[in-house]
């Protein structure tokens, strides 16, 4: 079985899951403020299992960031999950912004050379980011008078 690294044990009541190669875990700075962090592997064995443990409290979440600077491996099968991710969040309603690691870089430099993406490069700018205002959207038909 491959190794989940090392975590300091969880209180009884705390928001972690073990899934595969990977620990996924929740904190809430703010009411309505999710962190989501991902240690270890995010691949195709647990990609969406990550996709479902981040949205499994969509109803009380406004502000979302996913914190990805753990994973040790990140595939492109994770990549497709943040696709998922995203489409997930802006249909939710939920504002969120993403924390890259190495590992996610790498791919992310392949697969989103565009930063589609809501990338931040550290938790505290990602949870500015999430609480700014919305960005406007591009008009691509002038409006006419």
């Amino acid at each position: 079985m491959p190794h989940v690294p090392d975590q300091p044990q969880a209180p009884p009541d705390s928001d972690r899951v073990v899934c595969r190669t990977a620990l996924f875990d929740t904190t809430w700075p703010h009411p309505a403020t999710a962190i989501v962090a991902g240690h270890g592997e995010l691949d195709a064995a647990n990609g969406i299992t990550f996709v479902d443990y981040a949205l499994r409290h969509s109803a009380t979440t406004q502000w979302l960031v996913v914190d990805l600077s753990g994973l040790t491996f990140f595939s492109t099968a994770g990549f497709s999950a943040l696709h998922t991710l995203n489409v997930q969040c802006v249909g939710k309603d939920i504002r969120w912004a993403l924390v890259p690691g190495r590992a996610v870089n790498r791919v992310l430099r392949i697969c989103d050379p565009d930063s589609a993406l809501p990338i931040s490069v550290d938790i505290p700018t990602a949870l500015e980011d999430v609480q700014r205002d919305p960005p406007h959207s591009f008009q691509l038909i002038p409006q006419t008078s």
